[in-house]
């Protein structure tokens, strides 16, 4: 299995237990879909590994207890700790109207309510308090906060996102 083919889903954060149970962290807003699973992927290395879980549960708010079938103590938890957690594309829930996984509104067209195409989006940027869209319009890079009250809507039939961005903030990039 590929990262690209896959989602982020957590990282190993901590040890739980001197069985080797593991907490994840999850990066979801809705963890308690994830409190049946399976198998995940652990990044180990450049590749991902398949682990099998005998038991998950949440633990507190968005922390997950996972007892794998190959870490039964805590020599093994600690050779995965700090390893990131991958599912398969497939496994994300369906979303609709306004919200979207950053993944799927890569190559959608920024529509902005003055001045029209603002360029396709290239990436998402999430490393700082505010996410932000970076989209490329004529060779020249614009970031567009994600926000409710700038995103009009989403269409996923024609790879578009509207916006109505705050006044002067597309004619700082484009100007």
């Amino acid at each position: 299995m590929r990262k690209e083919d896959c989602f982020y889903l957590g990282k190993i954060v901590s040890k739980y237990s001197f069985k080797g149970e593991v907490l994840v962290k999850l990066d979801t807003d809705e963890p308690e879909i994830y409190e049946n699973m399976e198998s995940v992927f652990v990044s180990l290395g450049n590749n991902l590994v398949p682990f099998f879980i005998d038991r998950c549960r949440l633990h507190k708010s968005s922390l997950l207890r996972v007892d794998f079938e190959e870490v039964k103590d805590e020599v093994s938890a600690d050779k995965i700790m700090g390893s990131e957690l991958y599912l398969p594309l497939k496994m994300l829930p369906p979303l609709t109207g306004n919200k979207f996984y950053f993944h799927e509104v890569i190559g959608f067209t920024l529509m902005d309510e003055t001045h029209g195409n603002i360029g396709t989006i290239k990436a998402i940027n999430d490393s700082a308090s505010q996410e932000l869209f970076e989209a490329e319009k004529d060779g020249k890079e614009l970031l567009i906060p994600i926000s409710d009250d700038i995103i009009s809507k989403v269409d996923r039939e024609a790879k578009t996102i509207h916006v109505k961005t705050p006044e002067g903030l597309v004619d700082l990039y484009l100007a």
